[in-house]
């Protein structure tokens, strides 16, 4: 049993690599390798996101059809990520730079959509819904270092060469094929009784789940705050703390403490139970987001704290909300798959929602990035980073606890 999660870990950590220090990395890199504006980088990345997110539901589709070929499908998934990782770092554009960026970054996403959807799905097929807690224990915490450690490392490893990115392409790649041959064991082939169940049409029975619609509605709402607060954190950090230079390591401090909670997290969900420990998590968040709302210029190790417990907060989010739906899909006799793919959807869809609604938005009251602004301006910023999360976070307890009534009420039936 340990072994299989240890499995799964190693997995995550390539899939936590791939994901958001990517979109963190790249496109400053192309930026300033190529000379590509920043409004034309800004056009290209709003597409892809677009297309990152509603892809979700045809690769659960996909992955749902395709798992009886085993692990091969994955081995295809993680090539695409570390192919899209050398043409984004270790290739000189021969096209285009913003058309290289672009086939190379979906290159990159979509294999990392479909491992996450297979990697989700396979960890609830192979351990049952009893032993999720245990199996995201480690699962989050190797997703959480890998963001950690790609976060990082091009900017260590430019300290030593000039090809730090290519270097980190190239590392990525090896970490990826250990992981996959690691992990190769947990994924036989299955056996497909019944492909109508893998067809759209099964998606959107899956939506009509009463159940299944509430926990989507709770991640969509649960994950807002964060993705708010990840959409304005570098503004946050440059006008309202003036601390420019120590936002790589407030996000480091934020994901090292999602990777030491977890654990302690999942643990006490294994105690006391995944309901009550995680509105003891959301209520902490609150606090973490409240603080944030009353930080001006020099309180930078204030906020080092406060990443600190909102990064312990967020641990519980990653680790136990996929436990409460993994249960769910299991005891509605639904494709995994699939619904991870609708999981993976509703979880990208909020930092699509966030950037779409809150960068406007500070745009229409004069905010200016890297420059001067007024007390307005800045009212606004911390309003979408601080107080807004706090009202979504409540809205979320208010639905958690709903679904805390439903379950009683179905148990009772």
């Amino acid at each position: 049993m340990k072994q299989a999660q240890h499995r799964f870990s190693s997995l995550a950590f390539v899939i936590g690599m791939a994901g958001l220090p990517v979109y963190i990395h790249a496109p400053k890199y192309f930026v300033d390798v190529y000379g590509v504006s920043l409004m034309s980088m800004g056009f290209v990345m709003f597409f892809l996101r677009l297309i990152d997110v509603f892809q979700d539901p045809l690769l659960g589709v996909i992955a749902s059809k395709t798992a009886r070929f085993g692990v091969l499908p994955l081995a295809l998934s993680v090539g695409a990520m570390c192919v899209g990782m050398i043409m984004l770092f270790a290739i000189h554009s021969p096209i285009s730079p913003l058309l290289w960026f672009a086939i190379s970054l979906f290159l990159v996403f979509s294999g990392f959509s479909f491992a996450y959807i297979r990697s989700y799905a396979q960890g609830l097929i192979n351990l049952g819904a009893q032993q999720q807690i245990l199996l995201a224990r480690w699962r989050e915490v190797g997703t959480t270092l890998g963001i950690c450690v790609a976060a990082i490392l091009p900017t260590l490893l430019l300290l030593v060469s000039p090809n730090g990115y290519s270097s980190f392409a190239i590392f990525f790649c090896i970490i990826a094929l250990v992981a996959l041959v690691h992990v190769w064991p947990q994924f036989p082939a299955a056996n497909l009784a019944d492909s109508s169940s893998n067809s759209f049409s099964s998606l959107l029975k899956i939506v009509k789940n009463f159940q299944i619609r509430n926990l989507l509605l709770l991640a969509l709402v649960n994950s807002s705050p964060v993705a708010l607060s990840s959409t304005l954190f570098l503004f946050f950090v440059e006008s309202r703390l003036n601390a420019p230079e120590w936002a790589g390591m407030f996000l480091i401090l934020f994901f090292l403490a999602a990777a030491i909670a977890t654990p302690f997290w999942t643990k006490l969900a294994d105690v006391h139970g995944v309901f009550k420990i995680l509105k003891i998590s959301m209520f902490l968040s609150i606090l973490s987001f409240f603080g944030a709302a009353f930080l001006s210029e020099g309180d930078g190790l204030i906020f080092s704290l406060i990443c600190l417990l909102s990064g312990a907060t967020v641990g519980a989010d990653l680790a136990l909300l996929p436990v409460m739906f993994a249960r769910q899909i299991e005891g509605s006799k639904i494709v995994p798959d699939l619904g991870f793919s609708l999981w993976n959807f509703v979880s990208k869809a909020t930092l699509a929602l966030a950037a779409i609604i809150a960068l406007p938005l500070l745009e229409l009251v004069g905010f200016n990035s890297g420059g001067s602004n007024s007390q307005t301006a800045l009212l606004a910023l911390t309003f979408g980073y601080a107080i807004l999360p706090c009202l979504l976070k409540c809205i979320s307890i208010s639905l958690l606890f709903r679904i805390i009534r439903d379950e009683a009420k179905n148990s009772y039936a």
